[in-house]
């Protein structure tokens, strides 16, 4: 009776051992997802953040970046408890998931509450980073030593098919246009197809009139990436609750086997 209670335990060990070695599995997964979000934000989208003249977007990758790494570390930490059924490791590890979920909890009431009360804040902010974005654009386009600025603006324009920080008007104050030695209207990156001068027909069937130009085409884009990040945080976070669970069932069997 005692050796069949005995097998009982261990057979209950080695499920836990599996489930959570899984759980652990697909949180790596989920770190290293959060960790390529935010290095791809940084790498490929640095270009549109250095437009905005803001801060925020680039602190938001690189918050995504550490979270990525500190989820992998205690995914690697949890598989590291798990298989050599070390009990002071599993709390460790345990306070970890802990204090990343509480983490999350916090962020995320914080983002809400800053939501319902930054209005009409909100709303100035917006303006005034459509305003960085037009002045941008009008006053760095093609001038000597801001090849950055251009080059961004080309695949800015490019790649979201606008002309323009608000529409493909703003390019009428732009000091590049103005220059006396200038034939364009527009730049060639406002033209769906882009080939030298060909930005001297502003006409609707040469280059792209997008209503609310560029900063909307490029909030729309920081809005889908909130949406998904969003839905990886919830999933982040369902996992953590049955890691947790599953953590704690396998150091109490561990804690019995032992005596």
């Amino acid at each position: 009776m005692e050796a069949r209670r005995e097998k009982t335990h261990t057979c209950g060990v080695i499920c836990l051992k599996y489930l959570l070695f899984l759980f652990n599995s697909l949180f790596w997964l989920a770190g290293g997802a959060v960790l390529a979000v935010g290095l791809w934000t940084l790498v490929e989208k640095s270009d549109y953040i250095s437009l905005l003249n803001s801060n925020f977007y680039a602190a938001s990758a690189y918050i995504l970046i550490a979270a990525g790494v500190i989820v992998i570390v205690t995914g690697i930490l949890g598989c590291c408890a798990t298989l050599k059924e070390m009990k002071s490791l599993l709390i460790v590890y345990l306070i970890l998931l802990i204090c990343i979920f509480l983490l999350e909890i916090v962020a995320g009431v914080l983002a809400y509450v800053n939501h319902q009360e930054c209005f009409p804040f909100c709303y100035q902010l917006d303006e005034e980073l459509r305003q960085n974005l037009k002045v941008t654009m009008q006053q760095k386009y093609n001038q000597p030593g801001e090849e950055s600025v251009t080059h961004a603006v080309d695949k800015l324009q490019q790649e979201f098919k606008c002309c323009g920080s608000s529409n493909f008007s703003d390019w009428r104050d732009s000091a590049w246009i103005q220059a006396p030695d200038n034939k364009r209207l527009v730049p060639d990156s406002c033209c769906k197809t882009p080939s030298e001068l060909c930005g001297q027909r502003n006409h609707p069937s040469n280059i792209y009139r997008v209503e609310g130009g560029c900063i909307m085409k490029l909030e729309d884009f920081i809005l889908s990436q909130l949406y998904i990040l969003s839905a990886v945080g919830i999933g982040i976070a369902f996992l953590q609750l049955v890691g947790m669970m599953f953590t704690c069932c396998l150091y109490r069997n561990l804690k019995e086997d032992s005596y």
